[in-house]
């Protein structure tokens, strides 16, 4: 990969790209494991999801139509899939299937056993839908995913077109209905569950400023409702968070930007305190945990990959 974004590697331990807002911050660092980056030349990262039975890290490029793997045994990086239909979200299901969100069909897919895809949803009530944005999947099988309009808005990322509905996020039952869970998020974006799995965050991005909301979620299987809508974190004018991830405690690592001070991965406890961030030299989109333990964390961050050891458990199939 080129190396296009400036990068000076931490030339002693402990990294000081870790900055602490709360005490608690400090036992998240492992004083000897610094941020490495793995991969650069992207046009803008997205999605990482951790295949632990291949030992390697997908991630897509949305604007270069590929999902590109970065290989733990040997540090490579090759495409997984060219064209990718502009492919954003990636996670896998409880079956360790691949699911995908591509902007380009305007669909969610899911990557079989044996390399064929299978279209989980492309429409809503006969209408298509936007672009597919995050997507998660819970205990019980469903799948969920957000779709505001950004693919859709332009070439770069998409086709242009007219939305056929408003931005909402969609659940994905294990029989193939498709329910929508929330249509009133303004530009809803990244989405995760609690370690409980009774709580559905999510980035309103296009709220001013941007919100993470959190929801309660009543019920079970195809009867789930979410209910008690909240502003979990309120951010500041200029914060810009995007995907995120919880880990085993309840915490929210969150990609952020934007600016000098603003990029990178910033982390809140479980009652929405802020406890300290991750410096990178560019804006973060998006992180993924991964490794043995799920203890190494992946941040795809605009142009480049960069992963860093921390004392912290993402929650399994987060």
């Amino acid at each position: 990969m080129l190396n296009e974004t400036p990068w000076d590697p931490s030339p002693a331990y402990p990294d000081q790209r870790f900055r602490a807002f709360e005490p608690a911050f400090g036992g998240l660092q492992i004083m000897n494991s610094a941020v490495r980056k793995l991969a650069d030349g992207c046009l803008w990262s997205e999605g990482p999801v951790w295949l632990g039975d291949q030992r390697a890290l997908l991630w897509s490029d949305i604007p270069n139509n590929r999902i590109l793997r970065w290989d733990e045994q040997t540090g490579t990086v090759t495409p997984f899939r060219a064209p990718s239909n502009n492919a954003n979200g990636n996670t896998r299901d409880r079956q360790g299937r691949l699911v995908t969100c591509e902007h380009l069909t305007r669909r969610v897919t899911r990557t079989e056993y044996d390399g064929g895809i299978t279209v989980l949803a492309d429409r809503f009530e006969g209408r298509r839908l936007n672009s597919p944005n995050d997507i998660v999947v819970a205990a019980d099988g469903g799948v969920w995913f957000s779709d505001p309009v950004f693919g859709i808005n332009g070439f770069y990322e998409g086709e242009k077109a007219e939305p056929e509905l408003t931005p909402a996020v969609y659940r994905i039952d294990p029989s193939g209905t498709v329910a929508r869970m929330t249509d009133d998020v303004a530009g809803p974006n990244g989405l995760a569950f609690s370690p409980d799995g009774r709580t559905l965050y999510l980035v309103a991005s296009r709220a001013e400023p941007r919100e993470i909301l959190a929801f309660d979620l009543e019920g079970e299987g195809s009867a789930t409702r979410l209910v008690r809508r909240r502003v979990f974190i309120a951010c500041a004018p200029g914060q810009s968070p995007d995907g995120f991830r919880v880990d085993t405690e309840g915490r929210l690592w969150c990609g952020w930007g934007t600016g000098a001070e603003q990029n990178g991965v910033r982390v809140f406890d479980a009652g929405g305190t802020p406890l300290g961030h991750i410096d990178l030299p560019e804006r973060c989109a998006n992180v993924a945990f991964g490794g043995r333990h799920r203890s190494r964390l992946f941040m795809a961050a605009s142009r480049s990959l960069y992963m860093v050891n921390v004392n912290a458990q993402g929650v399994a199939g987060g």
